[in-house]
């Protein structure tokens, strides 16, 4: 297939795994083509490397589970932000919560090693 025309653009991508909760933010170069029969199509690169559209069927590069929920750009980094800047003095507070069954707020500090779960994701943007 011959190239007549080509435009990149760049697009990033926020993503939550419903199935483990998982979440993690990637950037694409996103090339839009003309071939010579003048048919459009458009090509992935993440890091360089084509990938398939992030649109069609996301999977999760965690558990490999294709139920993903797609948001904009800095989701999950700004929940990350928020998580790593509670005071440490807050755990106990965390903890005596958790036993008492009340609801856990989302700026809890994430532990060593620390999975991310769906709630943690999206807790701070309900209201």
């Amino acid at each position: 297939m011959s190239e007549i025309a080509a435009a990149t653009v760049h697009e990033a991508y926020a993503f939550a795994c419903m199935r483990c909760g998982y979440g993690w933010e990637q950037a694409y170069e996103i090339e839009h083509h003309v071939d010579a029969s003048h048919n459009a199509f458009v090509v992935y690169k993440a890091d360089g490397e084509r990938v398939p559209s992030p649109l069609s069927t996301p999977t999760c590069t965690n558990c490999g589970g294709h139920v993903v929920r797609i948001m904009r750009a800095g989701r999950v980094s700004t929940v990350q932000r928020l998580l790593q800047n509670r005071p440490a003095a807050a755990d106990t507070d965390v903890q005596e919560r958790e036993r008492e069954n009340e609801p856990v707020a989302a700026t809890a500090a994430p532990a060593a090693g620390h999975h991310w779960h769906l709630s943690d994701l999206l807790h701070p943007f309900r209201k």
